[in-house]
């Protein structure tokens, strides 16, 4: 009952930031141009939403193997993890006041999903669907490496590794423990899907700034306390949170390549200035 209880609050908060991003956002024109040409925008990414359905399909179906395989190569290095950084996340706790539990919390728990399903419904109102498409292969990107390295590597959160740590939500609000452990194990810690993820939304609100000027400010807002909520909860250590950086970063990259290649314009890839125009300079879709 506590989970449908934490899945129900969790639909109900992304519409809702949805629905005011949407307001802020998408003006008429847009609105009526997505309606018009909601079939043909369709089809025209479908193959790559059908890539990322079937990837997130099979990692579900698989999810309880690959736990089984990392706890079978037992390679755990959170101890090397705390030998790099040491205190950090405990020094962060003492310092981050115990007033901002709950806005932290709110942010890890629905910033997160709020930032995963709000970019794909503002790109598919655009009327290129290029950046669309870049983003479902980062997403994807993300996702099989974070798949690899949660089963090669064996690695537990500051929370369950430090004395001086306090798992923060999960002490005060021990509900959202259900909705976590139903995605995740305990052990999916390095890299910071969350970081990373967060990242590439950010990325791409700063790639659309001209088309979505509203959506930059608010997505940097929301991401930079995604990103610290993981830390100040005990989650993620420092480590994680870095490599969570470099592989958003790296997804973006990669995934502007694989879209250019499978339009047939592998040699156009972002050049100085190009960047610049957003969707708009995207002419081959």
């Amino acid at each position: 009952m506590a989970l449908a209880n934490m899945l129900l609050l969790t639909v109900l908060a992304v519409l809702a930031g949805l629905t005011m991003t949407c307001c802020l956002c998408l003006d008429r024109e847009k609105l009526r141009r997505t309606v018009g040409e909601y079939d043909y925008r369709l089809r025209e990414v479908a193959p790559y939403l059908g890539v990322a359905a079937l990837f997130f399909l099979t990692k579900r179906a698989t999810h309880g193997y690959s736990v089984k395989l990392s706890h079978a190569l037992d390679w755990d290095i959170t101890a090397e993890l705390y030998a790099v950084e040491g205190e950090f996340v405990a020094h962060l706790q003492r310092i981050d006041p115990p007033a901002m539990l709950e806005f932290f919390s709110i942010m890890y728990m629905f910033g997160f999903p709020f930032l995963l399903v709000t970019a794909p419904i503002l790109y598919f109102a655009l009327p290129s669907q290029r950046h669309l498409k870049e983003l479902l292969i980062a997403y994807v990107l993300n996702y099989v490496i974070g798949a690899i390295c949660y089963t090669l590597f064996i690695a537990y959160g500051p929370r369950n590794h430090l004395s001086t740590v306090e798992g923060l939500m999960y002490d005060f609000y021990p509900q959202t423990q259900d909705m976590t452990s139903a995605v995740s194990a305990n052990t999916d810690v390095f890299p910071s899907l969350h970081t990373s993820l967060a990242v590439v939304v950010l990325l791409f609100a700063w790639r659309s700034r001209r088309e979505y000027p509203r959506w930059f400010p608010l997505a940097a807002f929301v991401v930079s306390s995604v990103v610290f909520s993981t830390m100040y909860l005990g989650i993620h250590w420092l480590t994680d949170v870095v490599a969570g950086l470099v592989l958003g970063v790296g997804s973006v990259y990669a995934a502007e390549r694989i879209v250019a290649r499978s339009e047939g314009d592998a040699g156009r890839v972002t050049v100085p200035g190009d960047r610049e125009e957003g969707i708009a300079s995207d002419a081959t879709d």
